[in-house]
């Protein structure tokens, strides 16, 4: 279950497969059974396998570890293929590459990698970029001794004295909280743990506030603060009583005047202000909460822009003085439009910047706040992401945004918002033989089955004849609103060098057409989720682009549940599946309140103990609905740490679909068992998991 969208699509790009060639000597695990009745609404399931919900039985962690010796037992006879997928991945990447630099308070800051380094390094420089480097974090240094290792986020202090990091070396996103003097180096521990990752610091330059998870369902729910020069307690300010507000996040506005509180549920959020400069104050309601109303306040000037859903589905910018913040003081700048979603506001002294979303691609608009006058920025592909970046000062004409295709490396340009001058500052770098203009991008709107339009976009390299035969991976999301933008994947060229086809269906249940496509995709409209990934391997099928025989889904998380519904309902149009840490065990989870986050998504699955959205979703749901037939060859991805989709939904979903398979198909497992809902943190390790996949579909497609 993707519960929480920023890093739901880390594994989009992992392959399928086809018949594996097995040593007849290799036996699957044979999961124990010991049934579980689950009994709600007058109806009775059945769970042969609900004792796998227990990881700290020995008996679960042996299975997993039995799984994983079976898919290396399988997989054996690919393993120098994995280690040349691996070294081809790996040759392509720039090992000593940095980031982008961005200037903020009178620094430049970026990232960078060592060669042969696992881990990044975080680093700055004083005014210029040609002065002396000074390194504020090097990760590989802090996890020489974790297998595990993620720096969450981090914040400097305003005058650059402090800098607050989160530290997560388990994988189940659970921070503690560190403090570096970045005068004298030294990094003391806050002792605070069970942290949610966001950690900002007041204007006086010794108080920092930071989120709280609850460490039973995971939860974000208060906010602290924490005064380096006190008495070393946290001080709860906030707290948050109604469970469906999942995510509570702290910010400091881009003026910094401002420390902001954002307590979100699916459909609704509340803000909560504090001067920047007054931190032991009281927080006060920007607006208090409705159903259904969302809105982003952005300080400017001595008011508030206010992006705002508020009778506007695809949200328009409203206005409105700092003192009186509600919504009857709210004033329209820019107008709700049917065919137009407004994603993001940027502002800066003279300048307004809008991200929006049109027929699936999203435009940059640019408005000069003084004469008035604005301009859309051009691209031209049929297919692309373009969207704002790191935009940290307020007092320059100079916009950074990001632009990338599934042909063109990922790109970051500064765009002069007076003179119009656009330079390219960075370009990802591929080394060795690539070139874009060897590959083909294709946008079409496939029509479904109830005749709504339904994006796709291909890429292939050039000169593959349409005759059928070649493989093509199909992947999709629909979930949260979460657009499945088309980008630029560095290690895709591993399978488009091979012959393959890539494609990405837009399906509801993501945002790509607004926020009504968003709406048709979820609750008791989820099905459309599931027909639409269909209708579009039919349209390519027909289209000549693939054949069944050649065709492989792919999904991870809510995408794991698209294609394990789809794989119920259609498992003929796939020769292979790839399902990372999917969500498939849908009734169950959404039944148990203790599991992390579940309460926080009935707004986007239903609540199972009404009855319509019980027997709806338990109409999908993947687990419950498998049935004796021959299934796809799959892969199934799991990591023991998760705290979105947890470990057994993928374990008991693999042995449940091996009790039912009647083909000769291969089902298989990976459980990472010192990770979770990402995978590996090193950027080395995650190419040797993605080798892995590579290494399965590529021998179901007889290209070793």
């Amino acid at each position: 279950m993707n519960k929480i969208i920023v890093f739901m699509l880390l594994i989009a790009f992992a392959a399928s497969c086809g018949p594996v060639r097995e040593d007849t000597d290799n036996e699957p695990p044979v999961a124990p059974k010991h049934e579980k009745e689950l009994v709600i609404h007058g109806d009775t399931r059945i769970d042969p396998y609900y004792w796998m919900n227990d990881r700290d039985d020995p008996a679960v962690i042996d299975y997993l570890e039995a799984e994983n010796d079976y898919l290396e037992a399988v997989m054996a006879h690919t393993s120098d293929f994995q280690e040349e997928l691996f070294e081809e991945m790996k040759s392509r990447i720039r090992q000593d590459d940095e980031s982008a630099p961005f200037y903020s308070n009178g620094y430049f800051y970026y990232v960078r990698y060592e060669e042969g380094q696992e881990y990044p390094i975080y680093c700055r420089k004083s005014g210029s970029l040609d002065a002396g480097e000074e390194i504020l974090l090097n990760v590989n240094e802090l996890a020489a001794d974790h297998p595990y290792y993620n720096v969450g986020t981090y914040d400097i202090s305003l005058d650059n004295r402090w800098m607050a990091f989160t530290v997560d070396t388990v994988g189940r996103r659970q921070y503690t909280v560190m403090v570096k003097d970045l005068a004298t180096g030294d990094i003391t521990e806050t002792g605070i743990r069970y942290a949610g990752g966001d950690v900002v610091w007041a204007a006086d330059n010794s108080t920092f506030f930071y989120t709280s998870i609850d460490p039973g369902t995971l939860r974000y729910y208060r906010i602290n603060r924490f005064d380096t020069r006190g008495s070393g307690n946290p001080e709860p300010v906030y707290e948050e009583m109604d469970e469906t507000f999942y995510y509570i996040g702290v910010s400091r506005s881009k003026d910094n005047r401002y420390i902001m509180i954002n307590a979100n549920a699916t459909l609704s959020n509340e803000v909560w202000l504090l001067k920047a400069d007054d931190p032991k104050g009281e927080f006060r309601v920007f607006q208090p909460r409705r159903h259904e109303l969302r809105y982003t306040p952005v300080s400017y000037n001595g008011k508030f822009f206010v992006l705002t859903n508020y009778q506007a589905d695809n949200f328009r910018l409203m206005e409105t003085g700092s003192d009186n913040t509600g919504i009857d003081n709210w004033r329209e700048v820019v107008a709700h439009r049917d065919d137009v979603l407004l994603e993001r506001v940027e502002l800066f002294d003279d300048f307004m910047v809008l991200q929006e979303r049109e027929r699936g691609l999203r435009q940059i608009y640019i408005r000069n706040l003084l004469t008035g006058r604005s301009h859309y920025l051009p691209f031209e592909e049929q297919a692309y992401t373009a969207h704002i970046g790191i935009n940290a000062e307020m007092s320059t004409p100079v916009l950074r945004f990001n632009y990338t295709s599934l042909t063109t490396p990922m790109s970051n340009y500064d765009y002069n918002m007076e003179t119009g001058e656009m330079t390219l500052i960075r370009q990802q770098e591929v080394l060795g033989e690539f070139s874009p203009d060897d590959y083909e991008t294709r946008r079409y709107y496939v029509e479904a089955r109830d005749g709504t339009g339904v994006p796709l976009t291909v890429v292939y390299r050039r000169g593959i004849e349409m005759d059928g035969n070649n493989p093509l991976l199909l992947y999709g999301y629909g979930s949260y609103g979460s657009s499945a933008d088309p980008r630029f994947n560095i290690n895709l060229l591993s399978l488009l060098n091979r012959g393959f086809v890539y494609a990405i269906a837009h399906v509801r249940g993501g945002q790509e057409l607004g926020r009504r496509w968003y709406e048709d995709g979820k609750l008791l409209r989820k099905q459309n989720t599931f027909n639409d990934f269909i209708d579009c391997a039919e349209f390519l099928i027909s289209g000549g682009y693939t054949a069944p025989d050649r065709l492989f889904a792919s999904g991870g998380s809510a995408g794991g549940l698209l294609v394990g519904a789809v794989i119920n309902d259609r498992p003929d149009l796939f020769k292979g599946v790839i399902a990372a840490v999917p969500f498939v065990d849908v009734v169950t989870t959404m039944l148990d309140e203790s599991i992390p986050l579940t309460t926080a998504e009935y707004d986007e699955w239903g609540n199972p103990n009404e009855k319509e959205y019980y027997e709806y979703m338990l109409s999908y749901s993947p687990y419950d609905n498998v049935s004796d037939q021959d299934y796809p060859n799959m892969l199934v991805t799991s990591g023991l740490h998760d705290s979105q989709v947890q470990y057994w939904e993928p374990t008991k979903w693999v042995a449940k679909l091996r009790q039912h398979n009647t083909g000769d198909s291969s089902i298989l497992l990976y459980t990472n068992m010192q990770a979770g809902h990402g995978g590996a943190s090193g950027r080395f390790q995650r190419l040797r998991e993605l080798a892995r996949q590579y290494a399965f579909l590529l021998d179901l497609t007889e290209e070793i």
